[in-house]
């Protein structure tokens, strides 16, 4: 295994993590197939996605795989009255990161970053390790300290 970027940040700040390797497909990059492929709860394995704010410009979600990020709700929690996803073609030169691979740790710069309040309820929560068929398993509340994070209700009823 090699270490990303993302491992290499948290191993610097002595940040305790595991990971889990998978097999991924390139036609389905779907946080849901990642779930199964690692065996853990899809409630468990978040997503990050990244949305431009009309007032404050770039800003970073986490939520469960398996839920949809309300516009709404997101504007709402980080200053704006509205948020629309980037484009995949930008997801790269913003993030540093591609699709199916991008980490809410060591992107290209720091963005306001928000998670969603469930990440909480669990002792620990997988997000990508920066790579496609590469996942870290992180305790939610040291990696909503490490990133600053705001804890947020942000998915769609």
């Amino acid at each position: 295994m090699t270490k990303t970027n993302a491992m290499r940040i948290l191993d610097t700040a002595g940040i305790e993590y595991s990971t889990k390797e998978y097999e991924y497909d390139e036609n389905n990059l779907s946080g849901s197939h990642v779930a199964r492929e690692i065996g853990m709860n899809p409630d468990q394995v978040f997503k990050t996605l990244v949305a431009r704010g009309d007032k404050n410009g770039i800003n970073v979600f986490c939520i469960p795989v398996d839920c949809e990020l309300d516009l709404k709700k997101s504007a709402q929690v980080s200053g704006n009255k509205k948020v629309e996803m980037i484009h995949v073609k930008e997801i790269l030169g913003i993030t540093g990161y591609i699709r199916g691979g991008c980490s809410p740790i060591g992107m290209k710069k720091k963005y306001p970053t928000y998670i969603d309040e469930t990440a909480i309820l669990f002792d620990e929560i997988v997000v990508s390790a920066g790579i496609r068929g590469q996942q870290i398993i992180i305790n939610p509340e040291k990696l909503i300290d490490f990133i600053s994070a705001k804890e947020a209700d942000l998915t769609k009823e």
